[in-house]
């Protein structure tokens, strides 16, 4: 039997039969934005040329500043790209890396964007440093000493994650940006899981990068990212598409505008939905974003609490390094390989015999598998007694 959704699930159109535990992956926008959605590609359908020369310029600005204002952002230099990964790319693909330069990334990173260093590094003769951090850590310090041990006067930049995605570990970021920007190394931050889970003020941490997904848990529809470039850094840093703006003429800040907006025809509506979506989002809750966090937090950590006791083990990192993601050691005695497109048969066999839709990662840098939770406003307690049911049999408890 399908156990209980959340209270507030109606606002999403997910299945019924399916207990989906996995918002970390990509998201799920509620009816209402997508509505939202739909009502801006009527507007943009009954004259495209009308809508991107004149319509969207305006309402292209209110997300920008929409999305700023949310993470205390000069909007100056904040900028709109597909996702996260994209956005890691495009800083990457801007760096004029040199042979002995090196680029710090832990061993908690999300794959596709430590697969962007090896390979930029790799054309230029630079290097990938690659930190060694455990999977149970017992406070941040165990984080943050291995990567400042890393830091040498070879050190060009740091890729740090707001909260690792194969691990969900809620890193000490805010530290470590003032720290290794301290020591005059800058840091890219990948808020892939960021807006919306845990707490960000760009202004404050002064990153020289940082890019998140707004489509994961502000809920906008799918492709919508954000990356802020730092003014000092803005010079540095081209979009991935070069397009018509880099032979336009008008000021720097017009320029840098023209670029990024503009590289070529696209779907912008996922991005001109984040108003939208932020405010939906946030009349949700009493309270709103910083009661969300803290109620998708609150579950995450009973959900961990449930899968450990399922599974026979202990939590892995204090509460204070959660999130609304949170993973857990799955036993394996097998080989630890990394699963193609089909997935992993954990979480194949968990989806096809139980309707749980939850991601069981083989980590091949630590050499273990994760099963990773995610707790949204659509998600109950029992959806997670009944994961650590379904655990228990497949494990033969």
């Amino acid at each position: 039997m399908i156990p209980r959704k959340g209270e507030l699930s109606e606002h999403w159109g997910l299945d019924d039969e399916t207990v989906f535990l996995n918002h970390g992956s990509f998201g799920a926008a509620p009816v209402a934005v997508l509505e939202e959605q739909d009502r801006i590609r009527k507007l943009m359908e009954r004259d495209p040329v009308l809508f991107v020369e004149r319509e969207s310029r305006e309402m292209w600005w209110k997300s920008i500043i929409a999305i700023s204002e949310f993470m205390n952002a000069d909007p100056d230099g904040m900028v709109f790209v597909t996702n996260a990964t994209a956005g890691v790319n495009t800083i990457l693909r801007s760096l004029d890396l040199k042979k002995g330069d090196e680029i710090i990334v832990p061993n908690h990173a999300y794959q596709a964007c430590w697969n962007a260093i090896d390979y930029v590094t790799s054309r230029s003769g630079a290097e990938a440093v690659v930190v060694d951090i455990p999977f149970r850590v017992s406070n941040e310090e165990e984080v943050i000493s291995p990567l400042l041990d890393a830091v040498t006067e070879k050190t060009v930049l740091a890729m740090i994650d707001t909260v690792t995605s194969p691990t969900g570990l809620r890193m000490p970021f805010e530290k470590l940006v003032k720290k290794i920007q301290g020591m005059g190394v800058d840091v890219l931050l990948d808020a892939a899981h960021g807006p919306g889970i845990v707490n960000i003020d760009i202004s404050e941490l002064q990153p020289a990068y940082i890019t998140g997904n707004c489509h994961k848990w502000i809920c906008t529809p799918k492709g919508s990212a954000f990356l802020h470039i730092r003014e000092d850094r803005k010079n540095l840093i081209k979009p991935l598409n070069i397009g018509h703006g880099h032979s336009s003429d008008g000021t720097a800040q017009e320029k840098f505008r023209f670029e990024f907006d503009w590289p070529g025809t696209q779907d912008p509506t996922p991005w001109l939905c984040i108003p939208f979506a932020l405010n939906y989002m946030e009349g949700l809750v009493e309270g709103g974003w910083p009661a969300i966090m803290e109620k998708n937090r609150s579950l995450a950590i009973k959900a961990r609490r449930i899968i450990c006791e399922a599974l026979g083990t202990t939590p892995p990192t204090p509460e204070s390094m959660i999130s609304a993601l949170a993973a857990v050691e799955f036993p394996w005695e097998g080989e630890i390989t990394t699963p193609g497109m089909e997935g992993d048969p954990i979480h194949n066999l968990l989806y096809d015999d139980y309707r749980i839709q939850v991601p069981v990662m083989p980590w091949v840098h630590h050499g273990t598998k994760y099963i990773r939770i995610s707790a949204q406003l659509y998600n109950h307690e029992d959806e997670y007694v009944y994961l650590g049911k379904a655990l228990k049999e497949i494990l033969g408890d």
